[in-house]
């Protein structure tokens, strides 16, 4: 198969699965609207490590919940995202985990109870790719950024009609954010290198579902073609701001 074509998921999901998929019709494109927005999820310390490139399994002595490597070499693309996004003046909004108290502990820290011992500068954002003044910052307590907070809200008065998801983890809180989004009619993209997950094949598992029921998915470098192309004027123009 040409490497450039190839998928995430295709040294894991058997071609002939791909293939009934394709032949139901699932894993149609639908590209985004006119206005679309970027969400950067959990992209804290606590998610990477604080030493780029170390291995995961160097990283999670600092910090359970670190990708270590897999996670850094995700923040070089959601970089060029953000900058994107920046020199477009649309929407960059940043679901992030909140510092955890005790009255947080719930099912999820019961099934993993290292996410509550968390040191304090593990919640702050990376610096690489940290909220500036005008982004909108949304704490949340569980997987979805839609659940529980104004997401929604804000992306109403905000005249967004698509969606970008960056961030971690890719079968975690990225898939259920996109779930949520596909479920209120929102557009929405997954670049398959600007997400990670601590799982190689739940990743690509986790491309794959959303590819085929409630996203595209592409490369950072065909999203950024297919933005440019959409609005080939969006760096300069301040037509597009609400």
């Amino acid at each position: 198969m040409n490497s450039a074509l190839k998928k995430p998921w295709d040294d894991i999901i058997p071609l002939s699965e791909q293939e009934i998929y394709a032949r139901a019709g699932f894993g149609k494109p639908v590209g985004l609207g006119q206005r679309p927005a970027l969400l950067v999820i959990d992209v804290q310390y606590r998610t990477v490590g604080e030493q780029p490139d170390l291995p995961i399994e160097k990283a999670i002595l600092q910090y359970p919940t670190s990708c270590g490597e897999i996670g850094w070499r995700a923040v070089r693309e959601i970089e060029k995202l953000v900058s994107w996004f920046r020199a477009a003046n649309l929407p960059i909004i940043y679901p992030h985990v909140a510092v955890k108290a005790a009255h947080d502990r719930g099912q999820f820290a019961d099934k993993v109870p290292g996410v509550m011992s968390i040191p304090i500068h593990g919640y702050e954002f990376v610096r690489e790719v940290a909220p500036v003044a005008g982004d909108i910052c949304i704490a949340k307590s569980h997987a979805s950024a839609f659940f529980g907070t104004a997401l929604a809200s804000y992306l109403v008065s905000s005249r967004v009609d698509s969606l970008i998801f960056t961030g971690c983890t890719t079968s975690g809180c990225v898939r259920a954010s996109v779930v949520d989004a596909c479920s209120l009619n929102y557009k929405c993209v997954v670049p398959q290198d600007a997400v990670f997950d601590r799982s190689a094949v739940s990743h690509a598992v986790n491309l794959f579902d959303m590819a085929s029921k409630y996203a595209d998915v592409m490369p950072t470098s065909s999203l950024i073609t297919t933005l440019d192309l959409m609005l080939p004027n969006a760096n300069s123009s301040k037509a597009v701001v609400g």
